[in-house]
């Protein structure tokens, strides 16, 4: 968005929503902001140069939240701090995926829930690209719950026993559809006839929920995608796994929200590092769980809240 179309939209927010509608526009420029002068900075350490055999994103969880949980999970053990080398998945896969690791990325099936797989992996780079959004996206909870990314993780492990294995859970990622806690993303018309889609992260920065609640959804989001990590150990031959995030997720440090392309606020680029092993007792079978839906790649990105 060049800058004239963003006054142009600034203009119509604010004769509509007033402050409100200004607040939008501010924040709008803010992450625009972040995305051109961050993303061209260097930083964090590529996941290929650690030895590892299976690596699980948690999408967006803050080295802290996993902290918070580490007593209730025992395959998590210590866990360390590492820097991404993105602030959100676009950028971390542009970053990870690079031709100086072609190699390694050729031995690698790769098992992810997030959209942006569709404008930043190759298929044809990995050993097994499996795209699970594409037939398992859930249009009533607006995202990919754990379990269809855990049963086709396993099914890869099995039937391609890869020398790297990667898989990319959506949780602890907003919208949060873990069963005891639920802040809903909600969707209302923009005044450009668009469809306004109000995160969790939204409301907080909005002061329309508070701290408190949104952390408790958000740990109950972690916890609920762990239990299926925990599924997902019992099934999966792996020596070494390691357990980490693509990126962070800032909750209002240095007035920042959410988790902006070329953010270098340590909220968002400190993830979490905890290594395990996994061992395949065979007592679980995995269900075929594809799903039709009709959703856009950019209607997806919308319910995720990277699309205004």
């Amino acid at each position: 968005m060049g800058f004239s179309e963003w006054l142009d939209r600034t203009i119509t927010r604010v004769r509509t929503d007033g402050i409100e509608g200004l607040s939008k526009s501010s924040h709008e420029l803010y992450k625009g902001l972040w995305r051109t002068f961050g993303w061209h900075v260097p930083r964090g350490t590529n996941i290929y140069e650690a030895e590892w055999d299976a690596l699980i994103i948690l999408d967006a969880c803050r080295l802290d939240l996993l902290e918070a949980v580490v007593d209730d999970y025992e395959f998590l053990g210590s866990i360390e701090r590492r820097t991404s080398v993105g602030s959100m998945s676009e950028e971390w896969m542009a970053k990870t995926f690079t031709d100086a690791y072609e190699p390694e990325i050729a031995r690698t099936a790769h098992v992810t829930a997030n959209v942006f797989s569709e404008s930043e992996l190759d298929d044809e780079a990995f050993l097994m690209l499996d795209e699970v959004w594409r037939d398992s996206w859930d249009d009533e909870l607006g995202v990919v719950p754990p379990r269809p990314v855990t049963d086709r993780a396993i099914t890869a492990g099995r039937e391609h026993d890869p020398d790297r294995l990667i898989v990319h859970y959506m949780q602890p990622h907003h919208p949060f559809i873990s069963p005891n806690h639920d802040l809903p993303t909600t969707v209302e018309a923009d005044p450009f006839g668009r469809k306004n889609v109000q995160t969790a992260v939204d409301r907080l920065r909005q002061g329309a929920i508070s701290y408190e609640a949104f952390w408790a959804a958000y740990e109950a989001n972690l916890r609920y995608v762990l239990d299926d990590v925990g599924l997902l150990l019992d099934n999966l031959d792996a020596e070494t796994v390691v357990i980490t995030a693509d990126h962070g997720d800032a909750l209002g440090e240095w007035g920042i929200y959410d988790h902006p392309a070329g953010c270098l606020h340590p909220a968002v680029t400190d993830v979490p590092w905890a290594e395990t092993t996994a061992i395949d007792t065979g007592e679980y079978e995995p269900t075929d769980r594809s799903t039709a839906t009709d959703a856009s790649v950019e209607d997806r990105l919308r319910q995720l809240g990277y699309v205004d």
